[in-house]
């Protein structure tokens, strides 16, 4: 099996030590399914212009340059020998910062997943000295290098006779938590919501296995594309059953599979509150017979309950 292309090729290097790595891709976004826009009444593919919205006429591309918009309506014009003249250049150097440990990094700051592998097999015995080391000493490498004309920071973990790169988010890209958590309230909870959510989570516990993943949509619309070229009608997805509104306490219970307390429901609009237990009719009592003798004291047997 051939090779795959790698996307950058350098140096990894510490200190004195460097060895030729390769980088590569390791999410493959080209095998989900993609659509280009046609003409409804030719079914010809559309070409994609850039309209000048006062003259209405389309811009070439040697006429297009980028531009910054400092208030609306007004940009300052960069011309592309102008950029590349200051962003910097590479020098095909994945240079390793620090070492720390291997959950210290948020994954909030990932972004995408790449292979780095030895580029030649003169550099066999240093990765596998790094990558060994990093292994036994349990931590992964913070290295920067120039990727695709940005300067990147990396996380560099070993993996298998590898090791595995994450290009990763400056923090200004990142947004802070408390933006979405702050209106939430502080609650505790406790007793048996808790214990139920404990054992609910003890039993769901499980192993990651991304082959288990189902993408839905990609396959729903490989069918429909199939059915369309087989002339057949494509299998509509059932319409979803309606969330029945329920107690938390009642979900919890249900999701563990424990019995909860019967219910009997109050007038329209009122929660529901636990049934009260049916009191038990008296038994018939008799003539007491004419006799001195002490009558029996014992409760009837419907009335004893059972230990525990």
């Amino acid at each position: 099996m051939p090779l795959p292309r790698a996307n950058w090729k350098g140096h990894l290097k510490i200190g004195e030590l460097n060895c030729a790595v390769a980088l590569f891709s390791a999410a493959l976004a080209s095998e989900r399914i993609a659509f280009h826009i046609l003409n409804r009444k030719t079914g010809n593919r559309i070409r994609r212009e850039f309209i000048d919205p006062a003259t209405g006429k389309p811009v070439d591309r040697d006429d297009q340059v980028k531009g910054y918009e400092v208030s609306p309506d007004d940009y300052v014009v960069l011309e592309p020998d102008e950029v590349a003249s200051v962003v910097p250049d590479s020098d095909k150097t994945l240079a390793i910062k620090s070492f720390i440990p291997c959950d210290q990094v948020d994954t909030v700051y990932f972004d995408k997943p790449y292979y780095l592998a030895p580029a030649n097999a003169m550099a066999d015995d240093a990765f596998a000295v790094l990558r060994d080391g990093m292994a036994t000493g349990k931590v992964v490498a913070l290295a920067r290098a120039i990727l695709f004309r940005r300067v990147r920071t990396l996380l560099i973990r070993p993996e298998g006779t590898g090791l595995i790169a994450h290009t990763l988010k400056f923090d200004y890209e990142i947004r802070p938590a408390k933006e979405a958590f702050d209106d939430i309230p502080e609650l505790k909870i406790k007793g048996e919501m808790l214990d139920l959510a404990k054992h609910i989570i003890t039993t769901k516990k499980g192993h990651f296995d991304p082959a288990t993943f189902e993408d839905r949509y990609e396959a729903a619309v490989a069918d429909l594309v199939r059915a369309k070229m087989e002339g057949r009608p494509a299998k509509r997805r059932r319409a979803p059953a309606e969330a029945k509104v329920v107690d938390l306490m009642e979900a919890l219970r249900a999701s563990a599979g424990a019995k909860a307390p019967a219910r009997r429901a109050t007038a329209a609009g009122g929660r529901a509150t636990a049934a009260k237990p049916k009191a038990t009719s008296k038994p018939k009592t008799t003539a007491k017979p004419k006799t001195t003798a002490k009558p029996n004291t014992k409760m009837p047997r419907s009335r004893v309950k059972k230990a525990g």
